[in-house]
């Protein structure tokens, strides 16, 4: 059995807690859906995922707005699998 790797999201509280406060947005509607899927979602998330919703926070929110509500897809860096597997599940949530 291998021991949990202790920079991973779930076992560092400091990285839950700078995520959940990187979620907060200056435009509500984003903060309203990133902060709901985050208390649905959060404790299941997986390192991959996190990295996914961190690269998503890193836009801006109307980049981010128009991928959650499907009116683009990701381009560039953020075009990436895990990334659109995320979106996914914030589009259904």
């Amino acid at each position: 059995m291998t021991e949990p790797n202790s920079s991973a999201h779930q076992a560092d509280p400091a990285n839950r807690a700078r995520l959940r406060w990187r979620s907060r947005r200056g435009l509500l509607e984003n903060d309203i859906i990133l902060t709901r899927f985050l208390d649905a979602h959060e404790t299941e998330l997986t390192d991959e995922e996190v990295d996914a919703f961190t690269r998503l926070l890193d836009l801006s929110d109307n980049d981010l707005m128009d991928l959650v509500l499907a009116r683009k897809e990701p381009q560039g860096e953020v075009d990436l699998p895990h990334v659109h597997a995320l979106l996914q599940r914030l589009r259904r949530a």
